[in-house]
């Protein structure tokens, strides 16, 4: 009698356990269901396309980094964690990194433009500025890029190094340097001024030996040195 009211105890609780198990199994199995999404595939799709894609699965997106890809334009995205088809709970996050754009770079046109304002155009286009040389040419104006390697329309690697052959302008005459020493500083400094030379400097040094105040005593350049109109001039005059 007693071992028959102690096996309906031990039945009763393992029914009790069984029933208990499985309902929070169905318990569990209908909260799941209920909370689960299927993330999309968003690779290919810009952040602004692909946010309210997720906002219907009721999930967010988070921006990881950016990278180099040759196959997707910039701010395309290229990889995502999870994997689309995964199943998640919901508002979970899906991280992203997005492509930065071609390694590859198209050299822009550079020739005929002046020097001075490409700075932008290589920055803008990803480039560097190369060695620069620079030579007398009457085709092209004094700062006007004449030639660039590598040639327009050419892919690079990006942060590549342009190089550039820059016009100086027609080349100047030259004249031979005449000697002015001992001659009145004021009315060749007037005729050299007239003929557009640069008489950069006068500098005045006492003489005990010489009386007459305003005669060159030391020019530089020397007589007879190469001369160009624009290269300057000094004198040393007596006082």
């Amino acid at each position: 009698m007693l071992a028959k009211k102690i096996y309906n105890i031990l039945l009763f609780f393992v029914i009790f356990f069984i029933i208990f198990f499985m309902s929070a199994i169905v318990s569990s199995q209908l909260v799941l269901k209920g909370e689960v999404a299927t993330v999309p595939k968003i690779i290919g799709k810009t952040l602004e396309e692909a946010k309210p894609e997720l906002d219907r699965k009721r999930l967010s997106i988070v921006k990881k980094g950016e990278q180099f890809d040759n196959q997707w334009k910039q701010g395309k995205i290229i990889f995502q964690d999870p994997a689309p088809g995964s199943k998640v709970k919901y508002f979970k996050a899906v991280k992203v990194i997005v492509s930065a754009g071609s390694e590859m770079i198209i050299i822009p046109r550079l020739t005929g433009k002046n020097y001075e304002t490409i700075n932008q155009t290589l920055s803008d286009a990803g480039l560097r500025k190369g060695k620069i040389s620079y030579v007398h040419n009457t085709k092209y104006s004094a700062g006007k890029i004449i030639a660039q390697y590598p040639p327009a329309f050419e892919e690079a690697g990006r942060n590549f190094y342009v190089s550039l052959l820059v016009s100086q302008g027609g080349e100047e005459e030259k004249y031979l340097m005449p000697d002015l020493i001992g001659k009145e500083a004021e009315t060749m400094i007037v005729r050299l001024k007239e003929l557009g030379f640069n008489v950069a400097d006068k500098r005045q040094k006492y003489y005990p030996h010489l009386n007459i105040p305003g005669i060159i005593t030391n020019q530089t350049p020397r007589p007879g040195f190469p001369l160009q109109k624009n290269n300057p001039i000094t004198l040393e005059v007596s006082k």
